[in-house]
């Protein structure tokens, strides 16, 4: 006979104050998105902790780092909350045009520069008051399994620090939904003018100084591993941490960077840039929304989903 536990110590406010500890990792944060103070919330954190008979949370440098406990328990917790929040929203339904939700989207910014200005516009015609917050995502540095390259992204979502995700990856695990966006490829982008867009050909190509987006500073990229397999080299000669500085430099040197051909097609034009089609297939992914099942219990991040897939597929790109 399973021993009978006492709820009346179980404050849901407790879980709410858990889920924005773990968001914020600082308890300064998370008092103010709960509009309390942070001895409110230190007391807060206590009683869970004699609740749940562990430290989870524990004091670092520039806030609190959760504990492992507190990592099992942040899927679970996010569920129950989810599902509180679908009864409660049964009662007053979600009306984009007068909420004040702010919603966090993470995702490359290849990706995110493509969806964000159609998302943004779309926001402003019919939900004036709705935020977005977007953090950046890349994949594990030296990580070939697609599955594990997004990890990172795979426990974000499991902790409710970010809504919803887009990645370029079909490698999604199981207990997520995606809903497909677009496929991505890549092309070629150089100051207009450049020599190589005149005359493209392989020995050029390898003659010419590259530049790679590299969180990291790791110069060797998929592109290279392609060359490989053509027995042919090239010279890396900057690293930048994403694709939008990517073509702020490109447009000031001779520099040529691989860029993702949608992306290209938004944003390449107004550095002075264009885009040449690579001398053979450098890949291609589908860009997948992707979110915890019951996410979509949230009519709020529901909305959100179907407007994304409504403005976030991009036309054709030439």
């Amino acid at each position: 006979m399973l021993n009978e536990i006492d709820l009346s110590r179980a404050d849901l406010n407790l879980l709410v104050l858990f889920e924005t500890v773990y968001e914020e990792r600082h308890i300064g944060r998370a008092a103010e998105r709960l509009h309390v103070t942070a001895s409110a919330v230190s007391h807060g954190v206590g009683r869970l902790r004699r609740l749940l008979n562990d430290p989870l949370f524990l004091k670092a440098p520039k806030g609190v780092v959760p504990t492992a406990r507190a990592v099992q328990l942040a899927g679970p917790i996010a569920e129950v909350l989810a599902r509180v929040r679908a009864v409660i929203a049964t009662v007053e339904p979600f009306d984009p045009a007068r909420s004040t939700r702010r919603f966090t989207i993470g995702a490359p910014d290849g990706a995110s520069a493509v969806f964000l200005p159609p998302l943004l516009a779309a926001l402003r015609r019919s939900a004036a008051g709705i935020d977005i917050g977007v953090r950046q995502l890349l994949p594990v540095a030296g990580e070939s399994a697609p599955e594990r390259a997004w990890r990172s992204a795979w426990a974000d979502l499991d902790g409710r620090v970010m809504d919803l995700a887009v990645v370029p990856s079909d490698d999604i695990p199981l207990r997520f939904t995606r809903r497909s966006l677009y496929v991505e490829d890549f092309v070629l982008a150089m100051r207009a003018g450049h020599p190589y867009a005149s005359e493209p050909s392989w020995d050029r190509y390898c003659e010419a100084q590259h530049l790679v987006v590299s969180l990291g500073g790791d110069p060797r990229g998929f592109v290279d591993e392609a060359l490989a397999q053509q027995g042919r080299l090239r010279r890396v000669a900057l690293t930048v941490p994403n694709f939008m500085f990517a073509l702020a430099v490109a447009a000031e040197t001779d520099l040529i960077c691989a860029v993702p051909r949608h992306f290209a097609a938004a944003h390449a034009a107004r550095f002075g840039l264009v885009a040449v089609e690579p001398l053979m297939p450098l890949g291609r992914s589908t860009i997948n929304l992707v979110l915890p099942e019951v996410a979509l219990m949230d009519a709020g991040v529901a909305w959100l989903v179907a407007l994304l897939e409504q403005v976030g597929r991009p036309a054709p790109a030439q």
